[in-house]
């Protein structure tokens, strides 16, 4: 059984005592690739570099809704690099991790709007798909997305258990990215989400190193605990681990041109 973790940060500073090591680790426990995912200028070619140095291991570049720079002109600029970036690597598979989020950051909201609609034009320039970070920001996201068309569409990423995203992303021919939070025990809705999902739509991911799925909630994460989000959709369907694991890695490859 192979496992395809879509989205981690492996470049993140809590790797970085023991990153070499654990990354052999997850190619023996079972997760033939994962996608290191971008979120900042420099996380993007941490993830770029960490890509390019490990065969198994695929990038995404952009910047995050939480992570965008303070004016217009700065933004412009980081875009700039962004693009530059992505077309200088085949192992950059998409752009993002793009979006909006208002949890965090609400003074912002146009520019994050701005943000967004930028990158989606490199990503349809590149051809490329996007991965999509949303936080208490569903209406505003679908409609940039129905405004904006995105040629190669893409990924909610972690998705949130809202039926509406979930019913829209859907329509408008995206995949729908299942995190740690639907192991969560006060997880409420998140077997009726999981259903609502064609097979054909489904990934899986960790987030890592947040949002440790249970039983090792409170613990660092990393790619070796997809099992636990593929053996919870394996519940929820009536399935075996082993079709899961399979359909989510090919699910993977497709949306993200990965050769076999």
């Amino acid at each position: 059984m192979e496992l395809f973790d879509s989205h981690a940060h492996l470049d993140d500073e809590k790797f970085d005592e023991d990153r070499d090591n654990l990354i052999e680790q997850i190619k023996k426990a079972g997760v033939a690739k994962f996608i290191s995912a971008g979120y900042s200028l420099e996380g993007s070619r941490k993830a770029k570099e960490l890509a390019e140095q490990y065969d198994f291991i695929y990038a995404t570049a952009g910047i995050s809704p939480n992570d965008i720079p303070q004016t217009e002109d700065e933004l412009w600029k980081v875009l700039l690099e962004i693009e530059e970036m992505v077309k200088q690597s085949k192992k950059i598979v998409a752009i993002g991790e793009i979006g909006l989020d208002y949890y965090w950051n609400e003074e912002n909201k146009d520019l994050q709007k701005k943000a967004f609609t930028k990158q989606i034009e490199i990503a349809n320039r590149l051809k490329l798909p996007i991965v999509i970070h949303t936080r208490e920001a569903v209406m505003d996201t679908i409609q940039i997305l129905k405004q904006n068309q995105v040629y190669a569409k893409g990924v909610f990423h972690c998705c949130p258990l809202n039926r509406e995203l979930v019913r829209e992303a859907l329509k408008l021919g995206f995949y729908i990215s299942f995190a740690g939070p639907v192991t969560f025990k006060n997880s409420k809705n998140a077997d009726e989400i999981i259903q609502m999902v064609p097979n054909e739509k489904i990934l899986i991911e960790t987030d890592s190193p947040y949002l440790s799925p249970e039983p090792l909630r409170g613990r660092r994460n990393d790619p070796r605990n997809v099992k636990y989000i593929a053996q919870k959709i394996a519940t929820i369907k009536n399935l075996n681990l082993e079709e899961v694991a399979q359909m989510t890695f090919e699910n993977t490859e497709r949306i993200f041109s990965i050769k076999k």
